[in-house]
């Protein structure tokens, strides 16, 4: 984990709050170039019901609709938490290259189940369970905090 790494992850939780304050979850997402280029970014836009609106599957549809695959596999996903098992598969079939995230899906649910609330629909299987060539970094504590904060708004 470098500085630019953590600086977009930063830019990420700054996205994902740009949801919460939209009436979304609290979720952003980056997909930056193997050059370091930022090439879409995106946040949670499922507050009008549309549950598949998260920002790594965007992401991954905007990818397999505009890059090569080869330039796919070069891009790295940054993200405020960690691949539901819906975007995982995405990624693993559009071909897209690293994913760094800033909590886990496991921080997700602990947190959850900390403020009484139900556990999501879907089963909590992490990236590695779902797409496991992918190589994948995180959680990064300190950023995990951040999020935290996030979703206890969220839920408050």
């Amino acid at each position: 984990m470098n500085d630019t790494d953590r600086a977009h992850l930063a830019h990420c939780i700054n996205l994902a709050e740009q949801a919460l304050d939209a009436g979304d979850q609290p979720f952003g997402s980056l997909l930056v170039d193997g050059d370091g280029t930022v090439l879409f970014t995106a946040r949670n836009r499922v507050g009008g019901g549309d549950h598949t609106r998260h920002p790594e599957f965007e992401i991954a549809r905007w990818a397999a609709e505009h890059l090569s695959p080869e330039r796919r596999a070069r891009a790295t996903v940054y993200t405020s938490g960690e691949h539901c098992p819906m975007c995982a598969a995405a990624h693993a079939w559009v071909g897209l290259g690293p994913i760094v995230y800033a909590s886990s899906g496991e921080q997700l649910r602990a947190w959850r189940a900390e403020w009484g609330l139900p556990p999501s629909p879907v089963a909590g299987l992490s990236i590695r369970q779902v797409a496991p060539d992918v190589p994948v970094t995180g959680p990064v504590p300190d950023l995990a905090e951040r999020v935290r904060a996030l979703h206890r708004r969220y839920r408050d």
